[in-house]
């Protein structure tokens, strides 16, 4: 019984909370009456740009979305995001629906563009989409980078960092070997 009324309101606190970001963003952004969103869950919206919360997305403790001037970031329903995850977006990020992401991921759909004239400072990014299917299912830590493609009911193993294409129901790991270089004491 305790959970259902935490439950009740974290989506009553979410609903009054994306009502006041919709006054001051308009047809930026776009949610359904059921989401649960912890309360120190930041949302960041550029001018120009477009958050879509699609049904029942949930967001944990921590989560940051961020969504830049004239990007689109699109949530499918059911989604759910673990504690202190992090999209920042663009250009284009679209996450389908019924995917989980653990604990800790990132979503970047750009670079910093370091050869530009003026380096980092000058703030130009090179730009990729980034597309996750349906029933995606990313472990904790894991880093998703500028145009990844990651199709329907793939799973994906913590700690890796992801760019590329991946067809539907893959399993994705990164294997790292762990070496020794060095001992301190002779």
């Amino acid at each position: 019984m305790k959970r259902h009324i935490k439950n009740l309101i974290s989506v009553i606190f979410s609903f009054l909370k994306f009502s006041i970001i919709k006054l001051f963003h308009g047809k930026c952004f776009r949610f359904h009456l059921i989401e649960r969103f912890s309360p120190n869950t930041e949302l960041d919206i550029g001018k120009n740009s477009l958050l879509v919360l699609k049904e029942a997305v949930r967001a944990h403790s921590g989560s940051k979305f961020r969504v830049r001037n004239g990007a689109k970031l699109t949530i499918g329903k059911n989604t759910t995001f673990g504690y202190k995850c992090m999209i920042t977006c663009r250009h284009e990020i679209s996450i389908g629906e019924g995917t989980d992401f653990g604990p800790n991921v990132l979503i970047y759909d750009h670079d910093h563009d370091f050869k530009a004239t003026g380096g980092l400072t000058a703030g130009k990014y090179k730009y990729g989409s980034v597309q996750i299917g349906n029933e995606v299912w990313v472990g904790a830590n894991v880093i998703i980078l500028k145009g990844t493609k990651i199709g329907n009911n793939c799973v994906i193993a913590a700690g890796s960092i992801i760019s590329g294409t991946f067809p539907d129901n893959t399993i994705i790991i990164q294997k790292r070997e762990t070496e020794v270089i060095k001992y301190r004491k002779e």
